[in-house]
């Protein structure tokens, strides 16, 4: 081990103690170790330095007050941005995929291309389709053309429900005059049983009338129920055709080539990727200990990595916590109508929030308490030394930004390391920075 430098730093650790916190005793002990006569003959020839002389010997302090170096700093408020890092998202991306069989038929786009919403993408061999919407719409024409002969049955069957009643009301008047007819001995008893069996026979004959009505009613419903089968039959044609032409869901530009022509697509297949790049999303995660201070609709800026710099309005802010970060979604909405600003960029996103009282101060005044508490050490109306906890809003070039302190106070720069709280102190003040 080196002896000498281990020296060193001994005596230079009890110089800046005697400087620093026996300071008077130090210039005690060096005026009664200096000759009175060669002081006098620097006083003598330095006339100007007999006030700053007599100035510490005219300002002695008590036993157990500890001099410092202190600074009166005046709170003013400042606009608290939160920072964030993220990345450029576009507003819209889907992979067009086809929904059914059939070979591409269509020459293909080729990726960078700007596609119009509703411009064909790819286009499959029709095949067989057209003829199956054929054979669907015949089906449906037949069905509707049998509409008036199943519409003309019912009335019919109703005329003959109605013809069998009239039989049955005919029946029962020739049946009760045969009766009274055979009580006064007018009419044989044979007479009477023919008109009971007509009555009956009409009976007989309503009821084959309802039936026919029922089942011309049925018939009706049998054909409509065709109709309608062969009109879906016909809509499945029709929507089996239009799958065959794969469109564009939106404006934007292709990610990828769309398919090659001759290619064999199948049901799920990708047919091109689309991406809506105009408006442009930014997006950043803030974490929960500065969730507050942001709000949908504050004013936010970002700067991406190529250097170009954007302001837009925050549009959207999740409700809900990323389980793994346990940040929260934001996002800003900006206009890109030239397409200059490219999904994935990274971004440095900056967001307004409230303004707050804060002061500004030199990062060497910050300590910490015993229980491992960020603060600084004021000094009180008692002139006593008192910690306060602080918050560090954000560094400058100036210093850092300090909330928690009273709108002014007297901040200790030199010596908080040296005083507890309720140690009385000698302050000196310097200039405040500002």
């Amino acid at each position: 081990m080196r002896i000498v430098p281990l020296i060193t730093a001994v005596l230079v650790a009890a110089f800046l103690f005697g400087l620093v916190i026996e300071r008077d005793r130090l210039f005690a002990l060096v005026n009664d170790l200096s000759p009175r006569d060669e002081v006098s003959e620097d006083m003598a020839e330095t006339p100007e330095a007999t006030p700053e002389v007599e100035e510490v010997a005219d300002d002695p302090v008590d036993d157990g007050v500890v001099r410092v170096m202190a600074t009166r700093s005046v709170a003013r408020e400042i606009d608290t941005q939160v920072r964030l890092r993220g990345q450029t998202e576009a507003a819209r991306q889907v992979s067009i995929l086809s929904e059914a069989s059939g070979r591409v038929i269509s020459d293909p786009l080729r990726k960078g291309a700007f596609v119009e919403e509703g411009q064909l993408m790819c286009e499959l061999d029709p095949g067989t389709s057209a003829a199956s919407l054929a054979e669907a719409e015949a089906r449906l024409a037949e069905a509707v053309a049998r509409r008036p002969e199943v519409d003309a049955r019912i009335p019919e069957a109703r005329a003959r429900l109605v013809e069998a009643q009239a039989r049955l009301e005919e029946a029962n008047i020739n049946a009760n005059a045969a009766k009274r007819l055979s009580q006064g001995g007018f009419a044989s008893d044979t007479r009477v049983a023919n008109t009971e069996a007509a009555v009956q026979s009409a009976q007989a004959a309503i009821v084959s009338a309802e039936a026919g009505v029922k089942a011309a009613e049925a018939g009706l419903d049998t054909l409509q129920a065709n109709i309608e089968s062969a009109q879906a039959s016909v809509a499945r044609a029709q929507t089996e055709i239009s799958k065959l032409r794969i469109k564009a869901p939106f404006s934007g530009v292709l990610e990828s080539d769309t398919a090659e022509i001759g290619s064999l697509l199948q049901p799920g297949a990708l047919c091109a990727t689309v991406i809506q790049l105009d408006p442009i999303k930014v997006v950043g995660f803030v974490p929960e200990s500065e969730i507050n201070r942001v709000e949908v609709g504050a004013m936010a800026g970002a700067r991406l990595n190529d250097g170009v710099e954007v302001q837009a309005r925050v549009t959207f802010l999740s409700r809900s916590a990323d389980m793994t970060t346990r940040t929260f979604r934001v996002e800003l909405t900006v206009p890109n109508p030239e397409l200059a600003i490219r999904d994935g960029q990274t971004a440095e996103i900056l967001i307004q929030s409230q303004g707050v009282m804060a002061h500004v101060l030199a990062s060497s005044v910050l300590t910490l308490n015993d229980e491992g508490t960020l603060g600084v050490r004021t000094i009180d109306a008692n002139s006593q030394a008192q910690f306060v906890p602080v918050t560090v809003l954000r560094d400058a070039p100036e210093g850092i930004y300090l909330s928690g302190l009273p709108d002014q106070v007297d901040v200790i720069t030199v010596g908080q390391e040296f005083v507890t709280d309720g140690v009385p102190v000698a302050p000196s003040f310097e200039e405040v920075i500002q």
